[in-house]
């Protein structure tokens, strides 16, 4: 698989589409999520800010094909990109507050309790660390790649990577304290994996990847043109907002904000029906003109402006479509405002869940932390790995109370130990496992549940229906201890 630079390199030589499209892909996430957060949930806006940075990139292609890490400079990008929309837009922001305000989306479906304390400084903080750790913690936390694929991008060795990580991280975390934010820093590494990047909307790549190549093929456009872009950009985000705040209100606010937006929705369709119609005339003049420079002597300067100008034609056609959907989208509104009698109100979260939701968390940090404190026996006795947890209880750092039975820990685990030997006997580090929980828990949908920390040092919870843990654990053991030993 190519590399971000090696696909920037192609898209900055050889205008390869494709490869571009392929980097907005892997990374718009990111950027969308990052922008959300910048613009307190304002979804419309954050489209506007990952489209910015994004034609930023397309424009800055052959300077940063030989960037390090373009996670990192996609990550500050989107707050300086930011800066330039909320200048750009201030008076619009005053004048429509209450209607961004309205189509504000939902908070996060991460109910954790420590990303609920996270989410609101979250950006702040990683702004604070210099370039190096903010760029570590991104490609680690938000991005969830491997150490060694961290490594690679940060151009050094795998253990050097988790050094520059767990660095990073504590530094992170102490910001976070001044902020007021209560959890250890495997805590907060959980929270941002669980809840940092969100799922951008369907079709924002497509469109991300249209405007920038539109915006760095064509050096000018028309006003009208713009202006018709920006149009029926915002009343697409605009429609798609309304459909998803309509879907978690109580019945009386659904109809009200409802009958709102339909009706807005409606004028804006009739201006928008005129202004295409418009548009279709534009489109035949373009024709025309295109046709005449095929018979005619024109300037090379004038036939390349036609052409220009063809594109945008072009890509205005994509939005008449997108237009379409919107019409249809506003036909369902009224039909389910007419048939809709029943309440919509979300359930309420089940404590039950939430509480094993934690469990599972405090389980999993154990194990990673248990792990880590083998890996660092080994690295200090020739590569071989401890026998019992008393072997290495020193390198558990935490200070935890005395009935806990690893020093470190929570005191929510017992764990035993499944592999004896030498680190370097380890082909697969990834897929075996070395630590294993003793008993298996029952989940609060009925399934059983175990928790297993792998020679690579992460951790995870496998489910097991039936309780039988047996054949997997096969497939993922070299020498597996026997039970209860």
């Amino acid at each position: 698989m190519a590399t971000d630079a090696e696909l920037l390199r192609n898209y900055a030589c050889d205008r390869c589409e494709s490869a571009f499209t392929e980097l907005a892909r892997r990374h718009i996430d990111l950027v969308y999520s990052a922008a959300l957060r910048e613009v307190l949930g304002n979804a419309s806006l954050a489209e506007d800010i990952t489209q910015a940075v994004f034609t930023e990139l397309a424009r800055q292609a052959s300077k940063l094909s030989r960037h390090p890490a373009l996670a990192g400079w996609l990550y500050t990008c989107v707050r300086r990109m930011t800066a330039n929309v909320r200048r750009a837009e201030d008076r619009r922001q005053r004048r429509e507050r209450e209607a961004l305000t309205m189509n504000e989306p939902l908070s996060t479906n991460a109910s954790d309790a420590v990303w609920r304390q996270l989410q609101p400084v979250l950006d702040d903080v990683m702004h604070e660390l210099n370039e190096t750790d903010r760029t570590a913690v991104v490609l680690r936390f938000f991005e969830e790649q491997s150490l060694k694929e961290v490594g690679l991008a940060l151009g050094v060795t795998e253990n050097a990577a988790r050094m520059r990580v767990d660095r990073a991280l504590e530094r992170l975390q102490k910001l976070l304290t001044k902020r007021g934010v209560t959890s250890t820093a495997s805590g907060s590494a959980a929270a941002i994996i669980a809840g940092a990047v969100v799922s951008a909307p369907s079709g924002l790549a497509a469109n991300v990847v249209a405007g920038a190549l539109a915006a760095t093929a064509a050096s000018t456009t028309t006003a009208l043109t713009l202006l018709n872009l920006m149009t029926l950009t915002k009343l697409k985000a605009g429609v798609l907002a309304a459909v998803a705040l309509a879907g978690a209100a109580t019945p009386a606010l659904m109809q009200h904000q409802t009958q709102v937006k339909l009706r807005t929705v409606n004028e804006s369709l009739r201006l928008q029906a005129g202004q295409l119609a418009a548009l279709r005339t534009e489109n035949a003049r373009l024709s025309h003109l295109l046709g005449e420079a095929n018979s005619s002597q024109l300037s090379q300067d004038q036939l390349r402006e036609l052409m220009k100008l063809r594109g945008e034609v072009g890509l205005l056609r994509r939005q008449t479509n997108e237009l379409e959907k919107v019409r249809a989208e506003n036909r369902r509104l009224q039909s389910w405002q007419a048939n809709s009698k029943r309440s919509s109100e979300s359930p309420e979260n089940d404590p039950a869940v939430e509480q094993q939701k934690q469990m599972s968390y405090a389980k999993l940090n154990d194990a990673k932390a248990l792990v880590l404190g083998m890996i660092l026996y080994a690295e200090d006795n020739q590569d071989r790995l401890p026998a019992t947890v008393d072997q290495f209880a020193s390198y558990l750092t935490d200070n935890k109370p005395a009935e806990s039975e690893s020093p470190g820990l929570t005191g929510t685990n017992q764990f035993e130990i499944v592999y004896r030997g030498t680190r370097n006997e380890i082909t697969h580090p990834a897929s075996v496992i070395v630590i294993r929980e003793k008993e298996a828990w029952l989940g609060p949908h009925g399934e059983w549940n175990r928790t297993y920390g792998f020679a690579d040092g992460h951790s995870e919870v496998h489910k097991a229906p039936d309780g039988n843990f047996a054949p997997w654990e096969q497939q993922h053991m070299v020498s597996p201890a026997p039970p209860g030993e």
